[in-house]
């Protein structure tokens, strides 16, 4: 079987949103496997046993995402601009469950793509990562959710340009710039 196109699963996704359940059992199986290399990729580099595996976070946003009445779907990259929010919360949720009283507190300088192992010695950097990106979206929102769409949702400069309406050039700049700004931010004692 040949792999669907964004177009196809972007039909699907609006079907769905009309109210097509047979569109929902047809989109699954392509959702969850995107949903499941995303979340492989950001748990890639966690210790062996850790509490949260690379299932549970796909089937936790997966669940919320399936159960969200008040979105209509507009195309593949707007459900994983979607995704993207959702695994970044679910991350920071378990990241700050892992016991950590003061936000980041103690947290090692960290660089942005070692941000998302979620190991009980690293909860600390997620939640500095989300704290910094919440203090981006109060300076430059366009910047955050950019990296939200690129970071946390796999999306590529092209897909993160749709979904944003901008070209793909205004995408690089901003994405360059805001990497610039984290980075500094988490290099920061």
């Amino acid at each position: 079987m040949t792999e669907p196109s964004p177009q196809d699963v972007s039909q699907l996704l609006i079907e769905w949103s009309n109210g097509d359940k047979s569109a929902l059992d047809k989109l699954t199986p392509l959702i969850y496997d995107e949903l499941r290399r995303l979340a492989h990729h950001y748990m890639s580099h966690e210790r062996t046993g850790h509490t949260l595996q690379t299932t549970a976070l796909v089937n936790e946003a997966y669940l919320r995402l399936v159960n969200r009445k008040d979105v209509r779907w507009q195309n593949r990259a707007h459900f994983f601009a979607i995704s993207a929010k959702l695994m970044r919360s679910i991350l920071v949720d378990h990241a700050r469950s892992r016991a950590y009283a003061k936000r980041g507190g103690g947290a090692a300088k960290v660089a942005l793509d070692e941000a998302l192992i979620v190991s009980q010695e690293r909860a600390g950097e997620v939640v500095a990562l989300d704290d910094a990106l919440q203090r981006l979206e109060q300076m430059d929102a366009q910047q955050s959710h950019i990296v939200e769409l690129r970071f946390f949702g796999g999306l590529t400069i092209e897909e993160t340009a749709a979904v944003l309406d901008l070209s793909p050039a205004t995408i690089k700049r901003e994405w360059s710039t805001a990497k610039a700004w984290l980075h500094r931010e988490l290099s920061q004692s």
